[in-house]
């Protein structure tokens, strides 16, 4: 008899054992898949004004296509593809079209530095020069005298103090693209502006260089938008002892199923890579030149040049599982890739009123909103995104349990406002009467 008692109670723990099983595998099917928008909150009728708008503009010739992406309580909602990926081909844009995400990129290269600091690899109070010596001691540059020619390079003063991996996550390494009266220097170096995917070269070798130019500012006491999230990723390099498209694909991108996401296309997926378009005189697109823009070189380039900062192709459904994970906590399907401290830690403001003159803050990797009225735009206390230079942008509204991706490819937009309206579309669309 007590036998057979045990024998039961044995059975019914393995049933509550696959019972917990179940509805994991149930959860975890539930992330980001799609649903009516009324489960969640938000009214179809009113996003369908957003597709129309959307519509509209690749009818109207402001962009070759578009994808947009909007997912609620880790719930997609709306996921719609407008327009052509390319033009002259004819070939329809989809919901799956590859993109060039460009500084979307430093969002995937922060998080793999937190993973690093999680693993007790690195310290955001950790001098650069730990890892890269060069950069031990630096220079910074100083204005010219008084009366000199307006672009003249001026002279040059240590570093105050060496830069940190804080510095490198907040943009406030003092170090710029190399534009401005610095960038002769720069070019000759062959390290100015953000495109790397042309280089025949490690991306160490251009930041061993770099390191012997004088930078725009003193580390700490400016935000200096430029090569911070490049220097970053060759930290993690260094760190790890990866590459950092390995430290990508074993901590990042397998981890949460990013299966569309690659510094260089593998060639079965090059027929899904978007064109580039610019914005020409009179607000009309046309095909934009090769030189510069990635029309070929994240195909057929020289595929050696891991740029942390610009360097990463994308689908919006594959960025929205990176947004999602960091939303819900550093954890998505089961898997955690951060905990949930640390994405607290990246999604607070760092540099005070440096940012936007305090408009916004600052985190480790992105803009955050602390005051919505100051933000002058629809959004919520809490929120944090960025964007990329071929005009894609995403967000992250925790407060309303929102994620939203936006993807283009326009260089440059030309003050396009698709993201703007994007946004306010986007927020009318709601009606439930409070926050998830």
């Amino acid at each position: 008899m007590r036998k057979h008692g045990a024998s039961i109670g044995l059975a019914l723990v393995l049933l509550c054992v696959q019972a917990g099983r179940t509805a994991a595998e149930t959860a975890a099917a539930r992330a980001l898949s799609q649903a009516p928008p009324a489960s969640v909150g938000l009214s179809a009728e009113r996003l369908d004004r957003l597709s129309a708008f959307m519509r509209q503009a690749v009818d109207d010739g402001r962009a070759a296509g578009i994808v947009t992406l909007v997912a609620r309580r880790g719930r997609i909602v709306h996921l719609a593809a407008f327009g052509k990926q390319d033009v002259e081909s004819g070939v329809p844009m989809a919901r799956d079209t590859i993109f060039r995400i460009a500084s979307q990129s430093k969002a995937v290269t922060s998080v793999a530095a937190m993973v690093l600091i999680e693993e007790g690899k690195l310290l955001l109070s950790d001098p650069v020069s730990r890892y890269i010596p060069a950069f031990k001691k630096t220079l910074v540059r100083v204005p010219p005298p008084e009366g000199a020619a307006k672009d003249a390079p001026g002279g040059t003063v240590p570093a105050k103090r060496e830069i940190t991996i804080r510095d490198l996550l907040t943009h406030t390494s003092g170090v710029s693209y190399g534009s401005g009266p610095l960038e002769a220097q720069y070019k000759a170096a062959n390290v100015l502006g953000w495109y790397f995917a042309d280089k025949d070269e490690p991306i160490g070798a251009a930041i061993e260089r770099l390191a012997a130019l004088p930078f725009e500012g003193q580390p700490g006491e400016k935000y200096i938008y430029g090569f911070s999230t490049d220097i970053l990723g060759y930290v993690v390099e260094k760190a790890s002892g990866q590459s950092l498209d390995e430290v990508f694909r074993t901590r990042i991108l397998g981890p949460l199923r990013m299966t569309d996401t690659h510094f260089f296309l593998p060639k079965d997926k090059a027929s899904r890579l978007a064109a580039v378009y610019s914005v020409a005189e009179g607000g009309k697109i046309q095909r934009a030149a090769d030189a510069g823009t990635g029309q070929g070189d994240y195909v057929n380039g020289p595929r050696r040049c891991f740029s942390g900062g610009a360097g990463l192709l994308s689908t919006a459904t594959d960025y929205a599982r990176l947004l999602e994970m960091l939303r819900s906590g550093g954890e998505l399907d089961g898997v955690r890739v951060l905990g949930r401290k640390s994405v607290e830690l990246m999604t607070t403001n760092h540099v005070g009123t440096l940012y936007q003159e305090g408009r916004f803050g600052f985190g480790l990797a992105f803009e955050i909103t602390e005051h919505v009225g100051r933000a002058g735009r629809y959004g919520s206390v809490g929120e944090f995104g960025w964007g990329g230079a071929y005009h894609t942008n995403y967000w992250v509204d925790p407060a309303e349990g929102l994620v939203a991706v936006f993807m283009t490819q326009l260089l440059p937009a030309g003050g396009s406002d698709l993201h703007a309206k994007f946004r306010s579309l986007l927020y009318q669309a709601i009606v439930d009467k409070e926050a998830p």
